[in-house]
Order: structure tokens, then C-alpha cells, then sequence
């Protein structure tokens, strides 16, 4: 009888999510296809390099700027290589500018030395950082031939780990490594990279291991991990895994089981963690979720050209909701 009641009483509250900043997010969902925005005045400025490598042979003509400008607009329009030159082309004419533009095979290879100088994808004073990882498909099989016959050693994927900023959901990290790469090293590798002001990194279960509690420790955030099911406080353990046996007894204070472990997910926030899977998703759904390179360092410039992509689309407005409690008649 209880659980009826419950269930009657849930139905007559119903809760909705409204935005309610719908005019100004729908006018950053129409920006996002103006043209202006990917291919702004300074690319014409910067169209050719003028940096000194002080190495033999003769410089890059184009510059590392405009060749990222291209990529991004590959992967914001779904372009193909040839296609791409053809597009640039258009809008050089359309901007009156009388230069050359890059060839399809230049764009390709020097996508592979983009990003590798640059740590850091967004700017700013960060207090939390949310990381993942995700898969995203090179070639082989379709979904419908897998399910029906399985995989084969054709199908290839790469690994996309991303670092998170909750409030802004801009990517501030991203590092795409293959398939075999453990989560854990990426973890590490963000965290030397991170800067000072981050206090909190959120991540799941699969980041329970020592080398993200030390790597935490060294730079100096709270690790927020959920423990393993089977996980108990250890005698005489390290400093830096204080952060894991704190929320082993908060679990077991809590309760223990699925119950502890839901409540230790609500008092220390870490339900925040969604916040990137909500960004993947957004990655998948907007510049796809394959890539179109077939080796690994030009599908780095490739993913790195599509990171700082999304981080303009969240740069032109995001929806800001809430829910709301609906009592029925």
C-alpha cells in the first residue's frame, strides 16, 4: 500500500526541465553555422607563416593558424579533404582574398604537429576538472555486422580522454591514444599539465588505482573516485591514499553496499562527473563520433581541431534550466 501511495504521489508531481534562457541559446544554435565565426578577419592576417624554425629546409608557408582554421571547419561541416580545399577556396573568393589557399595534402600532413606545443585548450582560473574517456571508430564493420556476425580484426578505435571544466563545459585537456592505452596513465599525465587553481578532479571507478592518488597528491587536488565494491581501509597506507580511505569509511558509515555508496556520491558531489559524459555525448552528436584519418598523429590534429570547435559552440551560449515541480489538478 505504501509503495502505492509513492507511486501515486510521484505521478501527481511530475517534474519537467525548462530552459530559461531559450532566446539567447537559440541564437548561439543559428550562430553556430555562420561562417564568420570559423573564419574570422585574423585568419587573414595570420594566413602565412612567418615563424623561424632555424632548421634546414625551406619554412611552412601557410601558417599553423590557418591550417587549424581549415580543420576545424572540416570537422564542423563534415568535409572531406578535396571538398575542404574546394570550400576554402569559395570563401577566400567570398572574403576578397587574393591568396593562395593550402592543398588538401598539405592540410592532411601538417594536421599532425597541431596541438603538440599546446597543453592547454582553455584558459582561466579552473577550481574543478572532470575527466574520461570515450571511443571513437576508425574503420571496419558496421554496428548491424558486429551485432549479427561480430567484431574482426579489421575494426580499429581510438581512445578520446577528455578533461572537463563543469562550469563553463569547455575542454581544457584532450589526449587521444589507442585502444590499449589504461585510463589511469592519461589521468596522470592531465594532472602534470593541470593548472594550480584546480582543488577537485571527478572521475570513476576505473581511476581507482594508487598512480591517480599520487599524481593527485603531487599536484595538490582532492581525487573524488568512487572505491572499488571490494575496497577496505589499508593499515600503514601511503599519504596520498588518505583520499581513498576517507570515503571507504564514509561508505561504511553510510550504511555500506549500494546504499553507502549512493549516499557518498551526493555528499561529495559526485554526480558532477555526468557533466562529461554530457560533453562526449555533445562531441558525438555535433563533429561525430568516427574520425576520418587513418594514422594516429594526423587523427591527433584532427581531434584537437574538433576540441577547440566545441569549445566555441559552448563559448556562444549554453542552455541554462532547471527543474520544475508540476503539482497535478
Amino acid at each position: 500500500m505504501e509503495k502505492q501511495e509513492t507511486a501515486k504521489k510521484q505521478e501527481k508531481n511530475k517534474c519537467e526541465y525548462k530552459i530559461r534562457n531559450w532566446s539567447q541559446y537559440n541564437k548561439a544554435l543559428i550562430q553556430r553555422g555562420n561562417i564568420n565565426v570559423w573564419i574570422s578577419d585574423d585568419a587573414a592576417k595570420s594566413w602565412y607563416s612567418e615563424e623561424k624554425t632555424g632548421k634546414k629546409g625551406r619554412p611552412a608557408h601557410y601558417s599553423d593558424h590557418l591550417i587549424l582554421t581549415a580543420l576545424v571547419v572540416r570537422g564542423v561541416f563534415h568535409l572531406p579533404l578535396r571538398a575542404l580545399e574546394g570550400f576554402m577556396n569559395s570563401i577566400a573568393a567570398m572574403m576578397n582574398v587574393a591568396m593562395p589557399v593550402p592543398s588538401y595534402s598539405q592540410i592532411s600532413r601538417r594536421s599532425q604537429n597541431l596541438g603538440k606545443s599546446m597543453d592547454r585548450l582553455h584558459k582561466g582560473d579552473i577550481t574543478d576538472l572532470v575527466i574520461d574517456s570515450t571511443g571513437l571508430k576508425v574503420y571496419g564493420e558496421g554496428e548491424w555486422k558486429v551485432k549479427k556476425h561480430g567484431t574482426s580484426k579489421h575494426r580499429t578505435w581510438r581512445k578520446l580522454h577528455l578533461g572537463i571544466c563543469p562550469k563553463t563545459h569547455a575542454i581544457v585537456m584532450q589526449e587521444l591514444t589507442n585502444n590499449a592505452t589504461d585510463d589511469a596513465e592519461v589521468y596522470t599525465i592531465f594532472l602534470e599539465k593541470a593548472p594550480t587553481s584546480v582543488e577537485r578532479t571527478y572521475a570513476d571507478g576505473a581511476y581507482d588505482k594508487k598512480k591517480c592518488y599520487e599524481a593527485a597528491a603531487k599536484h595538490g587536488s582532492n581525487p573524488i573516485i568512487p572505491p572499488r565494491r571490494n575496497a577496505v581501509i589499508t593499515e600503514n597506507a601511503p599519504a596520498y591514499m588518505k583520499p581513498r580511505d576517507k570515503a571507504c569509511k564514509e561508505i561504511e558509515e553510510a550504511g555500506g553496499g549500494e546504499e553507502g555508496l549512493e549516499k557518498w556520491k551526493k555528499s561529495s558531489g559526485y554526480h558532477t562527473r555526468s557533466l562529461v559524459e554530457t560533453a562526449m555525448g555533445r562531441f558525438k552528436q555535433l563533429l561525430g563520433g568516427n574520425l576520418r584519418s587513418r594514422k594516429l598523429p594526423t587523427q591527433q590534429g584532427e581531434i584537437y581541431a574538433k576540441c577547440c570547435a566545441l569549445n566555441v559552440m559552448t563559448s556562444l551560449g549554453m542552455p541554462q534550466g532547471e527543474w520544475i515541480t508540476q503539482k497535478a489538478a
